[in-house]
């Protein structure tokens, strides 16, 4: 990416835009709560087979004091991408919705702009004209809709968005599309003492608006592309952070291990992602010593959410691209994947 590119924006989220359109680990230890109130189950909407028995021998052999595998606890780390690993991606990224959504309210505030493209085609509602939008016009849409205002400012705009908009498809809240099964593991793996943490090429202040509510996961494990600050004073002298355009840490791609690096400071003993975006993450955590679990979740499954790869013959897509290589390297590496379709019962928590 260029390295002036705006705060928050990462090529994955460039290129949606252009889209548009403690467990079980030992007798002396206590079963955890969720596999209390499943019958002894921690991950009772998956599917048994290949991919759930991976996590659940993860857990346990790293968590069994006893195992050649145990991990300490300080060092119970897992990383979790967000779009498309646990939330819904498509057709478009949230956060891109929400960055269209808001032209009207800064063109509001800069009247001059109402004529200017690319702000003139967004106020227009032409999704197709929108979609051909070129790179350098998506830019200004980012950097006008998520810089320039303060930190607190830009916190209650996106949590107040958030709570008012819905997804065309299900007329749902944005923050209720989040996948069940990765919810379980979550739980799982925060039962069985790990940290969870969200790495993910969206912007990190986006996400650390919700992250706490929806994944029990508090800002600070949040990993995100993140863009620059400007402490400065009010009039009535009351100190305050302005978001600027300036980016700091684009965390997609070989940004997540960089990230990971920058943020936490250790290397995590699971991670999960979806795409090709989440490769470099994956084979970082597979160098580490001892065990490790690294994990793709392919999006198979049109009826109940989408299918898309272009892994085996699915659609070809620019958001959360899972090609044909990705498939071979997981498969060569030995890296579960999860089929949506086959692996999760159920989808989401309100199904």
């Amino acid at each position: 990416m260029h390295p002036n590119t705006p705060s928050g924006i990462t090529r994955r989220v460039m290129l949606s835009s252009l889209a548009l359109v403690p467990a079980l680990s030992g007798l002396s230890r206590p079963i955890p709560a969720a596999a209390q109130a499943t019958g002894g189950d921690p991950l009772p909407s998956w599917n048994d087979g290949t991919a759930k028995q991976a996590i659940l021998d993860f857990v346990r052999a790293t968590t069994d004091p006893s195992s050649p595998s145990h991990v300490t606890p300080e060092d119970r780390i897992a990383a979790f991408d967000q779009d498309g690993t646990l939330w819904v991606e498509h057709p478009v990224y949230t956060q891109v919705v929400y960055c269209l959504d808001r032209v009207p309210a800064v063109v509001a505030k800069r009247p001059e702009l109402r004529t200017v493209e690319p702000f003139k085609t967004v106020l227009s509602g032409n999704r197709e004209a929108m979609a051909k939008l070129p790179m350098k016009d998506l830019e200004k849409i980012l950097a006008a809709t998520l810089t320039g205002m303060s930190v607190d400012d830009f916190q209650a705009e996106a949590s107040k968005w958030l709570a008012t908009a819905r997804d065309p498809r299900w007329k749902r809240p944005y923050t209720e599309l989040v996948y069940q099964p990765m919810l379980e593991v979550l739980r799982y793996l925060r039962d069985s003492g790990y940290r969870t943490y969200i790495v993910t090429g969206g912007g990190q202040d986006f996400v650390r608006v919700y992250a706490q509510q929806v994944y029990g996961i508090p800002p600070e494990q949040v990993v995100g592309t993140a863009g620059g600050t400007k402490f400065g004073y009010a009039k009535d002298g009351k100190p305050f952070l302005t978001k600027e355009p300036k980016l700091l840490l684009n965390n997609n791609d070989a940004g997540k291990p960089e990230g990971i690096h920058l943020m936490i400071g250790r290397r995590p003993k699971a991670a999960f992602g979806n795409s090709v975006g989440d490769r470099e993450m994956l084979e970082w955590v597979g160098a580490g010593d001892g065990p490790g679990l690294k994990m793709l979740v392919l999006h198979d499954d049109a009826t109940r959410e989408y299918a898309y790869g272009p892994a085996q013959g699915l659609p070809d897509s620019r958001v959360g691209t899972f090609t044909a290589a990705l498939q071979e390297e997981a498969k060569k590496n030995g890296w579960p994947v999860i089929s949506m379709k086959n692996d999760w019962k159920r989808i989401f928590p309100f199904e």
